[in-house]
């Protein structure tokens, strides 16, 4: 029979074994997914401090392209219409213009979107002379490649995908990482660092205390982030904005509406991907039409572009067409049919009179006495039912804004701003305004610089502590815990995040199927006979 003490001893190192195992086990599965993330949360860092600063960088870079020579810069008064400007760059670049943005700026040029055979091109135009200062690939540039990188969109759905794996194995490895971390009566390490570079203990403390000052803005960041991804992102995108033809509620929508969505046809946010572009009628002929009747010609409605649109107030020809995709960083997340697979069958047009569109000259004077911010953009109509889109994302969320105008009234069609949004969808814009290093301006900027320079460091740390402590020839894994029934446990509630996330869900059985692989290797390898 067992003495008084030792039965004491025995059930006070229960609550202790218990206490080890359970850390083996997050200390496991911590190690697991920081392997398996560590090379996508350094891409994602680096690419998202650069790209932080795209207007500064595109600004720099392409200075030649986007700001007019001072001695250029009379008044606004002499800035030549829109319609001369798009004819101008059609001259150097013929085509069919999908996209226009009037100066932002006393000092900034035109930029006109046109669309040939060899693909999309921007031509930036002085607005004051006409002249063309050049010309870039749509979607090209030292930044849109960052962007692109930061997503891996450049590889495919399965690359962009392991971003989605990525950002939801950093939630978990946030929180698992604060529980190790958790001080255990042990003073260093917990906000101090001990020893030097060429030790173990240096990189462990360099890790927990760069992991505990950043841990809330890295969460931030995932979080925020998650709202891009592939699966995860594009179904709670259908969830939260597919009613009201995918507008706020508090946008009235009550036009005819057509099945091609904003996102195929102009830059949006994400919680207008799901909306829907509404339809220019073609039988106005009372008080309101703009311009006399005049032939119309669209061969295959809605599926080429207007040619020959008279510009009203200018007389010149100038041909436009809508984009087949989002234009900018804020559109594409989730995917879509083009217009010329969405827009309505000719049956499907209202007949009546053919008239004459107002023309681009018109149209940007309709945005411009709506108020809109300095910077916006217009998507062209893509038919004899499409619309001129008007869409301004300035930093400024209150003054984000998209306008639809009857291409044949100048009317709008449907008005909506950042106020238009719910509580849910204005705290969305917000995080991803704040994650984009918008919200706050350059202070903004700077704090997510170093939340991206603090992720670098953990990468760093968290390789070098493990290099230090594996075994010669060996992988290093931390030791299973002895109580099979802690792991189990561990794994169920990291099955959480995997329910949340499914591709984090899925990733979590491929792991798990390792990991059972690798505990019966190490068990028959130590059961071998000397």
């Amino acid at each position: 029979m067992s003495s008084p003490s030792l039965a004491d001893a025995r059930v006070g190192a229960r609550p202790r074994t218990r206490s080890i195992d359970v850390y083996r086990a997050v200390w496991r599965w911590h190690f697991y997914a920081g392997l398996l993330v560590l090379p996508f949360l350094l891409l994602l860092a680096i690419t998202g401090a650069i790209y932080l600063f795209h207007h500064e960088i595109d600004a720099y870079v392409y200075r030649d392209l986007r700001t007019v020579p001072a001695s250029t810069n009379l008044s606004t008064s002499t800035i030549q219409a829109p319609s001369a400007i798009a004819d101008a760059a059609l001259k150097s670049h013929p085509g069919t213009v999908f996209r226009y943005v009037p100066p932002a700026s006393a000092t900034a040029s035109a930029q006109v979107g046109i669309r040939d055979a060899a693909g999309k091109h921007v031509v930036y135009v002085n607005p004051y002379t006409g002249q063309v200062l050049g010309s870039m690939i749509d979607r090209g540039g030292i930044v849109w490649l960052v962007r692109e990188l930061h997503g891996l969109s450049y590889f495919g759905p399965i690359a962009n995908g392991m971003i989605e794996v990525a950002g939801g194995w950093t939630i978990l490895l946030v929180l698992t990482g604060i529980y190790l971390w958790w001080p255990r009566g042990q003073k260093g390490g917990v906000v101090s660092v001990r020893g030097a570079p060429r030790q173990r203990v240096f990189w462990r403390d360099v890790h927990a205390v760069t992991g505990l000052f950043a841990a809330f803005f890295i969460l931030f960041l995932a979080i925020t982030g998650m709202p891009w991804s592939l699966v995860w992102g594009a179904k709670v995108n259908q969830w939260a904005n597919g009613n009201n033809f995918g507008y706020p509620s508090g946008v009235r929508v009550n036009v005819p509406m057509s099945r091609e969505r904003l996102a195929d046809s102009q830059q949006t946010t994400w919680s207008l991907e799901q909306a829907r572009m509404p339809m220019s009628t073609t039988d106005h002929t009372g008080a309101g039409s703009a311009g006399p009747h005049a032939a119309h010609d669209a061969s295959h409605a809605g599926m080429t572009a207007h040619a020959g649109h008279t510009a009203a107030g200018a007389g010149a020809a100038t041909t436009v067409a809508t984009a087949n995709a989002a234009d900018d960083e804020h559109a594409g997340h989730g995917g879509g049919a083009s217009p010329s697979t969405t827009a309505p069958p000719a049956s499907a047009i209202p007949a009546g009179p053919a008239q004459a569109p107002i023309g681009l000259d018109a149209a940007v004077a309709a945005f411009t006495k709506l108020g809109m911010a300095p910077g916006y953009a217009i998507a062209m109509p893509a038919s004899r039912t499409g619309v001129y889109t008007g869409s301004a994302y300035p930093n400024d969320l209150s003054k984000q804004r998209v306008v639809h105008l009857d291409q044949y009234r100048g009317t709008p069609l449907i008005d909506m701003s950042y106020a238009d949004y719910g509580p849910l969808g204005k705290s969305l814009e917000w995080g991803i305004n704040v994650h984009m290093g918008q919200e706050f301006g350059l202070a903004n900027q700077l704090l997510m610089l170093v939340v991206c320079l603090a992720i670098v460091l953990l990468c760093v740390s968290g390789a070098s502590m493990w290099w230090k402590r594996r075994p010669s020839g060996a992988v290093g894994v931390p030791p299973m815990p002895a109580n099979p029934k802690v792991l189990r446990t561990v794994v169920l509630l990291l099955a959480i995040g995997g329910v949340i996330f499914p591709l984090v869900g899925a990733s979590l059985l491929v792991m798990l199927a390792i990991d059972l692989m690798w505990a019966r290797r190490q068990r028959a390898s130590t059961d071998l006979p000397a």
